[in-house]
This record gives C-alpha cells, structure tokens and sequence, in this order.
C-alpha cells in the first residue's frame, strides 16, 4: 500500500521547510535552477517493520538464534530484571582472580590475621531497572573450572560453579552514583577514611581467602597461573529468590581487585595493610552470562515476523531485541511524481508507545544500520565517515528526545540510493547502542546497554506511527 499525504497544510509545511534549506539542494544529485521544480515533503507509511530477534536473545529452554562475544568488555552486565512488558532477563559474571601484582607472592612476616575481605565492584554508566524501591541481593561463589584466556566466551555461555560454598554475599540498594568512604591502610601510620567512586562493596569469607592465599602452598603463591588453575575464579549472580521488587540490570567494569585488610603480629609490633587480588590481567578473562524469559507479547512479535508489518516494535538491550525495518514502496514515489527527484533529507522518525516510557524511561540511543551482500553489518551511506554525503555523528542521529519521545535517523543518501538503484536492501535494522560513544556511529550488536523501548510501529490508527520523511526535488528532464 501507498501512502502519501499532500494536503494544503502539507504543502505550506514543505515549502516552508524547503525555503529554510537552501543547502540541502547540495545532497544527492546534481541540479540546476533550470531543472529544479520544487520541494516537497511527503509523510509516508508505505514501511515495513517487524521486531526480530538481536544476536544476543537466547531464551531460557530455547535453542539460541544467535550469540554475542561478552569477553573483556569494557561494561559488563550483572542483574536480574522482571520487566511487566519485556519479561524476565538475569545476567551473571564469571571473573579471574590472581594473586598480587599478578606474579608471585611473598607472605608478610609474623602471625596474618585477616579483619576482613572486600570484593569492590565500581559501578559502570549504564544501569537501567527500578531504583527506587528494588532491594537486591548478590551471592559469590567460586568457579569449578577456569575461564581460560584466549578463548570467546558467549552471552549463551556457562559457567560451572560450587553452589553449595557461598563465599560472600550483600544485600543493597541501586546507588550507583553515590561515593563512598572507605579506609586507606597506610603502613607504618594511622589509616585515614577518605572517599572512592561508586562502587558495590561484596563482603568475602575470611576462610577463604586464607585458602587460596595466607594458608596456600608456595608452590600455589610462587606462579599466577598455578594459582589461576587452583583457585578457577569467581561467580557472581543475584539471589533471585531475596530479590524484592521487579529488579534490574548493573553495569560494572571488572578492573577492580578483592582487597584483603588484614594486620601481622611480629615480635611486639602490629600492623595493619591491604593486599589485592586483580580481577582481571593478562591471565585472567571476565565474561557474562545473559538469559531472557521473554513475555507473552514480545513471543507473539517474534512469531509474526513474517505475517506483514507490525504495529508494535520492541528494543531490548543486552543485543535482545531489535527492528527490521524496509521501503518496499519507494519506487511508487517517483511513479507518482513523475520523473526522477533529488533527495534533499530524508529521516526516518520513530516515537514511543504513549505511556510505556513510565516507571522504566526508553533506551537512551538506538542506532541504524544494514547488511551487506554477506549478511554482515555495515553502516548506512549517512553514518559513514567515508561517504562524502555523511553528515557525521552527531547528524545521524538515534538519540532520544523525551520531550516528544521520539527518535530520529537521517538516512538522505541510502534512500537516494535505494531509489536510483544503487544499492541492494539485504536487510536494514534498528537496534539499542550505548550512548557514550559520541565520535563514531555505533552499529554492531552489543551488551553494554540494558535499556529498551516500545515503539509504534506503522499502527494506521496511531497518530504516532513509524514515518519516513523525504523533501526532495523533481528533476525537470
């Protein structure tokens, strides 16, 4: 079906909008006064778009569609969340754990007596979930069997662990911009209590740390790798069943270290000092585990993926889910037109079911992209820095805009190009990215964001469906 709408209001619309850009008669072909007619601005639903499954959407008792890399990134997930509209989603770390300074390890001299044991976590940008009134609750038990570096460990990936020796646990609240205070251990001096960034603070069983560390072998305490095969690593997951209220979703950047403060006797001196076991090194790998149980509405979606366009579409975060969007109608226009036209802009609009950013605000950034012939994912003509055409990072577009709850795309040169036949549809996607990258266009699928959106797809009831917007102008041949 075709849909263009060139009412009166319309029109004074467009022309108003194609006096006040003169440049963008630069965009797309070249033209001249004696061939230029006039601008236009059509609003068309002639889309399609279908919520698809992301590269990361494994369900729990289902067979992955796909799976992501989550080794070593630079945010990684850790929640659980039990979203009304999205369903359930738990995300658990496995991390390395090596001895100090990350080769040998001489014990202190005198009698060791551990006052306690910190695993610290510094909160990444990036959580999404209820704050409010959400009280979590965090188990950390010790791997059965070692990451090894080197290899890709996947969203889809486990993690074997001994569930029966819980070695720490705290229950908390999301405070993650709050600082902390905690102690500086100074040797040789009184400590001082001074202030660290935002951070959750896990306390660890002395025993052990005693274990693995103060009790172990010197054959354990004189290489990494001997002590990275006997002590595995650590589990870290949330306890589901003390969670109270619907939950959410961390991020943590795992350059942090269980710090052991501890005080030595010798001879009549005491003394107190902190040692850190780095969770990450060279040796060491951090990973996450990412499991969906997705709602009634959201299974509905993906079974109707192929039953024509939708009038709902979802985003989820942790590379969930995303939109397949296509405009198998773009011919039409210059069947209604008359003639070949210059793309002046182009932008694809989208907007938020109303009331569905309400208690979870939406995904603060979606990005656009395609495939190419082999199925991989590139940028579009308008994202990319080596298209002439590009009008860069920040004309792109993809961010939200909470004042009318929309996101916005310019895709002028990919729809010239489709349009002229220039290039293939092989498949075009709008997905959740985090939004802290700001100089480049982001586009691969990625678990570094948890945030997600319901958005009006091309509902003709819905005053605020899925639009394409095209001004362009008719070459006079």
């Amino acid at each position: 079906m075709k849909f263009i709408r060139l009412d009166l209001l319309t029109l004074l619309i467009s022309l108003f909008i194609f006096n006040g850009c003169k440049n963008e008669g630069t965009i797309g072909l070249g033209i001249t006064s004696g061939t230029q007619l006039n601008g236009n601005l059509i609003d068309t639903s002639t889309i399609v778009v279908n919520t698809v499954p992301d590269a990361g959407f494994y369900a729990a008792g289902t067979t992955p569609q796909d799976s992501i890399v989550t080794t070593g990134l630079a945010k990684s997930p850790l929640g659980y969340f039990q979203d009304p509209s999205f369903g359930t989603i738990t995300s658990n770390l496995a991390v390395g754990l090596n001895l100090p300074g990350g080769s040998s390890y001489s014990l202190p001299t005198g009698t060791i007596v551990i006052d306690s044991a910190v695993l610290a976590l510094k909160y990444a940008d990036g959580f999404y979930g209820d704050s409010l009134t959400s009280k979590f609750k965090v188990n950390v038990y010790q791997l059965t069997s070692r990451p090894l570096p080197g290899k890709g460990y996947y969203n889809t990936s486990n993690f074997p662990y001994d569930n029966t020796n819980l070695i720490g646990t705290r229950s908390f609240y999301a405070r993650t911009h709050d600082s902390v205070k905690v102690y500086n251990i100074i040797k040789g001096a009184p400590d001082t209590l001074i202030k660290v960034a935002p951070q959750l603070r896990i306390p660890i069983n002395k025993n052990f740390i005693n274990n693995i560390l103060f009790n172990a072998s010197a054959r354990q305490l004189a290489s990494n790798t001997v002590f990275l095969n006997n002590v595995k690593g650590l589990y870290i997951t949330m306890d589901k069943g003390s969670m109270q209220g619907a939950g959410g979703t961390f991020m943590f950047g795992l350059t942090d270290s269980l710090n052991v403060y501890y005080h030595s006797i010798y001879s009549s001196t005491i003394d107190t000092a902190v040692v850190s076991l780095p969770l990450s090194g060279l040796s060491t790998i951090h990973a996450a585990q990412i499991i969906r149980t997705p709602s009634a509405q959201v299974l509905t979606e993906l079974a109707n993926t192929k039953s024509g366009s939708r009038n709902v579409i979802y985003f989820q975060g942790l590379a969930g889910l995303k939109a397949k969007i296509s405009f198998p109608y773009l011919k039409n226009i210059l069947k209604t037109v008359g003639g070949r036209i210059v793309v002046n802009k182009a932008e694809v609009v989208i907007t938020a079911v109303p009331g569905s950013t309400l208690p979870y605000s939406a995904q603060p950034k979606l990005s656009m992209y395609k495939y190419d012939q082999s199925l991989t994912p590139v940028e579009l003509q308008d994202a990319s820095a080596s298209d002439p055409r590009s009008g860069g990072v920040a004309n792109f577009g993809g961010f939200y805009n909470p004042g009318n709850q929309t996101y916005h795309f310019t895709v002028t040169a990919y729809i010239q190009d489709l349009i002229d036949g220039k290039t293939v549809d092989y498949g075009t996607f709008i997905a959740p990215v985090a939004s802290t990258n700001t100089t480049t266009v982001d586009y691969l699928p990625t678990t570094q964001t948890a945030g997600r959106t319901i958005a009006v797809g091309t509902d003709p009831n819905s005053p605020y469906r899925i639009k394409l917007n095209i001004i362009y102008t008719k070459i006079n041949q």
